[in-house]
Parts: C-alpha cells; structure tokens; sequence
C-alpha cells in the first residue's frame, strides 16, 4: 500500500487491509469521502504532508479546538486522522436515546486527551464540525461536552 493522498503513512493501522487504500479508492477508503484527501485535492496538491502543510484544514481546526475555552482540555498541538469506526461512541441523551453521531467509514481528524482523574477528552472534527466528548476507560459513560457546526 503506497502513501496516503495527504502524505500519511498507513502501512501500521490496523485497518490498512479493510479499508481499500487511499490512492486505491481515489481519496475515499472505507468507502466515504475523506475530508483530508479533499481538502488536498482541492487545493491542488497531490501530497500535502497529512494537512498540516499548505492544504491548511488541520491548523484551522487545533486553533478553534484550542479557542472553545473548555476547562481542563489544555492547549490542543495536534490532530490524528482517525477512521469513525474506532471514535464512534454511543452518548445517552436525556430522554434514554442511544445516539451516535460520527460516521464509522469516514475519516476525522481527532485527538484523545488524558485528564488527571483518569476520564478522557475525545476530539473529533471535519470540515463542517467540533465535536468534544469525556469518556472513561475504552470509550464508557461517554458524555457530549460540545458539539458545533463550523463556519468553514
């Protein structure tokens, strides 16, 4: 499997094998649009250094992270790209619903921060929203902290 369209290298995820390559698939593994790669070919540029380069998604999204003001998430320096599958939870909303609100097939860009009580922020977004969520250990009692549509 060759590198990504934006420059990631995806030969250790695990999902490598599902997900169809990205070249392969023509920006779109697991079946749906990946936001990364587009972002990269609409700015024109066949490899753009996994967005943090002159594609210019991945800055734009740490900054409004980092100015949501949420106490204890800290100063957001990175962003992954993560396949839905692995940061889909399951949230109770007040009414008893079980919801999810990520794709599992589409790519994001997020992050997981540890907090000192042993719960943690998980960070998700695209280009059109934030999303940020508290969960415990592997994703239970996960809780919506903010979920907002971008201006983008």
């Amino acid at each position: 499997m060759e590198v990504s369209i934006c420059g990631a290298e995806c030969a250790g995820c695990p999902s490598a094998a599902s997900c169809g390559g990205c070249r392969e698939t023509g920006g779109k593994p697991f079946g749906k649009e990946c936001p990364i790669a587009a972002c990269c070919r609409k700015k024109g540029q066949e490899e753009c250094g996994a967005c943090g380069g002159s594609c210019g998604l991945k800055a734009p999204l740490i900054a409004e992270f980092n100015g949501l003001g949420i106490p204890g998430l800290g100063e957001i320096t990175d962003l992954n790209a993560l396949v839905g599958a692995y940061i889909n939870l399951a949230y109770t909303l007040p009414n008893g619903q079980v919801v999810k609100l990520l794709e599992d097939g589409k790519i994001y860009f997020g992050n997981q921060i540890e907090k000192p009580d042993g719960r943690c922020f998980g960070l998700a977004a695209d280009d059109s929203f934030l999303l940020v969520c508290e969960y415990g250990c592997g994703g239970a009692d996960a809780e919506i902290v903010l979920y907002k549509k971008r201006n983008a």
